[in-house]
């Protein structure tokens, strides 16, 4: 679906009359497979117009709405959606785990929609050394501005995209020896495994293009 959970992982369930809340005239759950089986994540209710009923008869007021082209008054009716952030959460990390190989080696990877990822974009000097931490901090900085952005400089480049793959982190940046030469960066794309090379003042720019912000 658009944010990622699968559609064959989602059907709806009407509730039966001995199910039903005592103001509802019809409920429809979404519900969603997880690894224990079906289960709701959002309910539909039809609340009709209990709710102004209610207020109308304990409070003696006249709460209908008057409808000018057919001259007539009635009380709205309320279709109350409940869906769970944790619960929606949930289901799209569930969908988006996933194990592939690289490089003979088992990769854990969260594909998050890139709007979901709760990190944008990592940082990652290719050295420790040569001026290239002090601007991938730099460029860390610049890019903080737009997006929750992650720095690592610890272990090998390769141990670096992994640990960014297992949260979910859809790109990253490297500077290396090209980037002190000519301010350009690589950009790495989390599911792809494709690298592209950009000028480091584009960056915001290229990265709010892949995530779909309109800027």
């Amino acid at each position: 679906m658009k944010f990622g959970i699968k559609s064959d992982h989602l059907r709806k369930r009407e509730h039966a009359t001995d199910e039903l809340s005592h103001y509802s005239s019809g409920t429809t759950d979404i519900e969603f497979l997880y690894p224990f089986g079906w289960g709701e994540l959002e309910g539909v209710a039809k609340r009709g117009s209990f709710d102004l009923d209610q207020h109308a008869k304990f409070s003696g007021k006249d709460l209908t709405y008057f409808d000018e082209d057919t001259k007539t008054r009635f009380r709205p009716w309320v279709i109350e959606p409940a869906l769970g952030v944790d619960r929606a959460m949930l289901a799209f990390m569930l969908d988006a785990y996933d194990e592939d190989v690289v490089d003979n080696e088992e990769r854990i990877v969260l594909r998050l929609d890139p709007r979901l990822a709760p990190i944008k974009v990592a940082v990652y000097p290719l050295l420790r050394k040569l001026g290239q931490p002090e601007k991938a901090i730099a460029i860390r900085d610049a890019l903080k501005r737009h997006f929750t952005v992650a720095y690592d400089q610890a272990g090998s480049i390769g141990r670096r995209y992994r640990r960014q793959d297992e949260v979910g982190t859809p790109y990253g940046v490297t500077i290396d020896h090209q980037t002190m030469e000519d301010d350009t960066v690589t950009i790495r794309d989390r599911d792809a495994m494709t690298q592209e090379r950009v000028p480091a003042a584009r960056l915001v720019e290229v990265i709010a293009e892949r995530i779909g912000w309109t800027r």
